[in-house]
């Protein structure tokens, strides 16, 4: 690749940060993304920026509501049982509009769990995760390239929707190395912050408060039917996705993250034999395409939902299909050629491929 530069997804995301203007961490060492805490150790120092490596996970994304108040991008990475420790901080996140963003690298679980990859964080970012019955954007990476853009585009959706959004990743893609191009992305200007606070009054008026949903006056319900409205908003305009030899397949497999590159290697092997197989691969996650995926049960495809987990996304899809389709699933109980239980390779999900074709 012309221009590219050979990194891997822990310097990925962190680069993708700063170059989106974002000088402000807090985080707490956890596996597997301690790189990304120490990537950020040493280089917001040089741009002026603030590192704070906070006493515990809930420490951290008060740090970060603090920050956002004040109207500066910041950010906090950590792991599945960290994201766990940040659900009450990230509600309030949520209750008072604030756009910031969060890495999670997914690990397996529940509880303490294992360091290993995995996806069962599903439900928890695409669902929110704490009390009240909000919405987080999620952007779901598959590549180191995608964790260099998807993180800049997440303080951009942060900005544009006053949002929390949820860079959602795991241990393999955090290990990986690829050729990538770090270019920073040009994007749509954005309101001024007009709402943060500064710690200053204009002259003659009063100090900037942030409470409730930042400048709605009203009684509860209508806070929540302006939250709801935005998220329907959202839900219209920002789905992402994509469709890989989807156009005439009988067979649609559905996967995000490490796992769809697994599938596109199991695709490539299919249509050697003639098969008619294709892949949906949500890039947001929450809001989810539904619309692509009861196009395709519309037209009598069969689904697939491959996932490293015991089956989340599933529900998704399930929802999309509105019943009018077969869908099976393929996770963690998969045995892969050598015996083990869990290894999603590409031969893994060919063998369950042409069990269905």
């Amino acid at each position: 690749m012309e221009d590219a530069t050979l990194i891997h997804g822990y310097e990925a995301i962190p680069q993708g940060a700063l170059d989106a203007g974002c000088l402000h961490f807090f985080g707490y060492p956890i596996t597997p993304q301690n790189e990304i805490t120490e990537y950020f150790a040493r280089e917001l120092p040089k741009r002026g920026g603030r590192f704070v490596q906070a006493e515990s996970e809930s420490a951290a994304v008060a740090m970060l509501f603090g920050a956002a108040t004040a109207g500066v991008r910041a950010i906090t990475t950590t792991a599945s049982p960290g994201w766990g420790l940040m659900q009450e901080g990230i509600s309030h996140i949520a209750w008072c509009e604030l756009p910031c963003v969060i890495v999670d690298c997914q690990r397996g679980g529940p509880g303490q769990g294992t360091t290993r990859h995995a996806q069962t964080d599903y439900l928890s970012v695409t669902r929110g995760g704490g009390h009240g019955g909000y919405k987080n954007i999620v952007l779901a990476p598959d590549s180191v390239q995608e964790c260099y853009d998807l993180t800049q585009l997440a303080f951009y959706l942060a900005d544009k929707y006053d949002n929390l959004v949820i860079v959602l990743s795991d241990g393999i893609l955090m290990q990986i190395a690829e050729p990538t191009k770090l270019q920073t992305i040009d994007f749509p200007p954005l309101p001024e912050k007009d709402w943060a606070l500064k710690g200053t009054a204009k002259k003659g008026g009063k100090f900037s408060t942030i409470h409730s949903t930042r400048g709605l006056a009203g009684t509860y319900v209508q806070i929540l039917k302006a939250l709801h409205e935005k998220y329907q908003k959202i839900t219209d305009s920002e789905v992402r996705f994509e469709a890989s030899q989807a156009d005439d397949a009988e067979l649609l497999l559905i996967a995000y993250g490490y796992v769809a590159r697994s599938c596109k290697g199991a695709i490539s092997m299919a249509r050697a034999e003639g098969l008619k197989v294709g892949l949906i691969r949500p890039i947001t996650v929450w809001p989810f395409p539904y619309e692509i995926i009861n196009q395709k049960a519309s037209q009598g495809c069969k689904f697939l939902v491959v996932e490293d987990s015991m089956g989340q996304m599933v529900e998704d899809v399930k929802l999309g299909t509105e019943g009018k389709a077969e869908i099976h699933f393929l996770g963690l109980l998969a045995r892969h050629q050598s015996g083990e239980l869990g290894m999603l390779f590409p031969e893994t999900v060919f063998t369950e491929v042409k069990k269905l074709l």
